[in-house]
């Protein structure tokens, strides 16, 4: 039988994980989506003891810039109630009403204010409160993966190459002191990928198409969970410490235990789910250039509902019944 305390360590560590890896290795998740002058979304109460949810920030500022956009907006929802971690992402090419600065792109909001007005934006678009967030630059991530001895990942054929037409960059990027001479991806197949091979993985974009990258930015964060929770060590607490330098965030060290122990002592850490907002399908989003805004996601205002049964009453997107009748489409033109 396994030692509780030593369970109870590893979960303070896979939840951490989840906060800090989760932003970059989905970044860019782009879904169809609409917004409008006329918003109805209702805010809803995030502050319940048994639903706690955070935002999840991937960044990707270039050095010496004070001001960029957020390529990864993630809610994390620690679900209590219903006994399970929801990760939903927000298209960062969402179209939206952002305070004080007017209509454009979500990942726009973090320039103009950085998490402050990224919150107000998602609340006054979403009906979602927002108070906590953690933050990670995409450079940051290639230390993170070191730090924890690589990701195991099933390279296709079809991104063999892909990969390493955009290995240069990334190793050029990391930071990591102990990077080594650059390594290219010599096969495809099931293989151990480093801080920069796993980042130039991640990126992969035009060998097919955006959902396919996020599926790709999916699998390398599970599998790096998945190898995590099947690793014996002893060394918990000097990992946390090795990562702490790479994100920044104002949710304090005894919320993080709070939440592991919660997560660990009602299952939750073992159901982790995942959505994404706005709904990918032809009916509740439509892409494409709009106004002065470049191209953009356009989505289903009523469909803000289905976001939020997601995360406040556990209904899995797909189930949700708004979706089985398409009436009361309302598009954000």
């Amino acid at each position: 039988m396994e030692n509780k305390d030593f369970n109870f360590k590893k979960a303070i560590l896979i939840l951490s994980l989840l906060i800090v890896l989760i932003p970059i290795i989905t970044f860019s998740i782009l879904i169809f989506n609409k917004n409008s002058s006329k918003n109805n979304a209702t805010t809803q109460d995030t502050s319940s003891p048994n639903i706690k949810n955070f935002l999840l920030i991937g960044t990707d500022g270039r050095e010496g810039e004070q001001s960029f956009r957020s390529d990864c907006m993630i809610i994390a929802t620690m679900d209590m109630k219903h006994k399970s971690i929801k990760l939903t992402s927000l298209a960062r090419d969402t179209y939206v009403d952002i305070p004080g600065v007017g209509k454009g792109k979500l990942n726009e909001a973090y320039f103009w204010g950085k998490e402050e007005l990224l919150f107000k934006t998602i609340e006054k678009n979403f009906g979602i409160e927002l108070y906590k967030y953690i933050q990670v630059d995409f450079n940051d991530l290639m230390n993170i993966i070191f730090t924890l001895g690589g990701v195991s990942v099933d390279v296709e054929d079809n991104e063999v190459e892909a990969i390493n037409n955009l290995i240069p960059a990334s190793y050029e990027s990391c930071t990591y002191d102990n990077k080594g001479e650059m390594k290219l991806i010599n096969s495809s197949g099931t293989q151990m990928l480093n801080g920069y091979q796993a980042i130039a993985y991640t990126r992969i974009r035009y060998s097919d198409n955006a959902i396919k990258r996020d599926a790709r930015q999916r699998k390398v964060l599970m599998s790096v969970l998945k190898d995590f929770k099947n690793k014996a060590t002893s060394n918990y607490e000097k990992m946390l410490k090795d990562l702490a330098p790479y994100y920044s965030t104002n949710i304090t060290s005894s919320e993080i235990f709070d939440l592991a122990a919660n997560a660990y002592s009602s299952g939750a850490i073992n159901n982790v789910k995942q959505a994404q907002f706005p709904i990918i399908d032809d009916l509740h989003v439509k892409g494409g250039t709009y106004k002065d805004a470049g191209w953009v996601w356009l989505y289903d205002l009523n469909s803000v509902q289905v976001l939020k049964d997601f995360i406040f009453n556990d209904i899995n997107m797909e189930d949700n019944d708004y979706l089985k009748d398409n009436s009361n489409i309302q598009l954000n033109y």
